[in-house]
């Protein structure tokens, strides 16, 4: 008999039904964090409440308004972590991302998935897959990263790309579907 609740299922990547009344009240209470953070303009203090609603962040971090989330508490951002205007943070699985990280405006980063057949989508089950971001990556703005993606260290994803695969360190990948369209040679600059 499988014991695990929906929240811990969730956050596996199995199906789970949202309309949980546990992972209700969590979404009821990211809403009230991101009113506090979207409408907070002392720079200082949106990042203390940042601090206190992702799963982790380095001590250094910078995010504009307005910023979108689902739970909050399966984000984990590395140090000098910086988010432009109007990213979406779609976290029922894990978003990990490493340090000096830096999102364009209207960044989206999709862990929520349904399933493919109608009647299973139709019941209210849901699932995801986790993204991993490594260290020194740059997203472009409007680019959108789908579900169960990695990308390597020092990847920058270009502007409007729809990134559905995993990448390496050290490419500059961009297109929808993004492919990879230059390797960056660390030792050039």
């Amino acid at each position: 008999m499988n014991k695990s609740t929906e929240k811990e299922k969730m956050i596996a990547g199995e199906f789970y039904f949202s309309a949980d009344p546990e992972l209700a009240a969590d979404r009821k209470l990211a809403k009230q964090q991101q009113r506090l953070i979207n409408y907070e303009e002392d720079s200082e203090l949106r990042s203390q409440i940042i601090k206190e609603t992702f799963g982790y962040t380095g001590n250094k971090l910078h995010i504009e308004p307005t910023l979108r989330f689902d739970y909050g508490y399966n984000i984990r951002v590395g140090e000098n972590f910086y988010a432009n205007y109007d990213c979406v943070l779609l976290d029922i699985c894990p978003i990990i991302i490493g340090d000096n990280c830096m999102l364009a405006p209207n960044v989206k980063l999709y862990t929520a998935s349904h399933p493919l057949q109608p009647d299973k989508r139709n019941s209210g089950l849901e699932n995801g897959r986790p993204i991993t971001l490594g260290n020194n990556i740059w997203i472009g703005g409007g680019a959108i990263i789908t579900p169960g993606v990695t990308l390597g260290d020092n990847v920058v994803v270009g502007a409007g790309s729809v990134v559905t695969k995993s990448y390496p360190d050290n490419v500059v990948i961009a297109g929808n579907p993004a492919t990879i369209i230059k390797t960056i040679d660390i030792e050039e600059e």
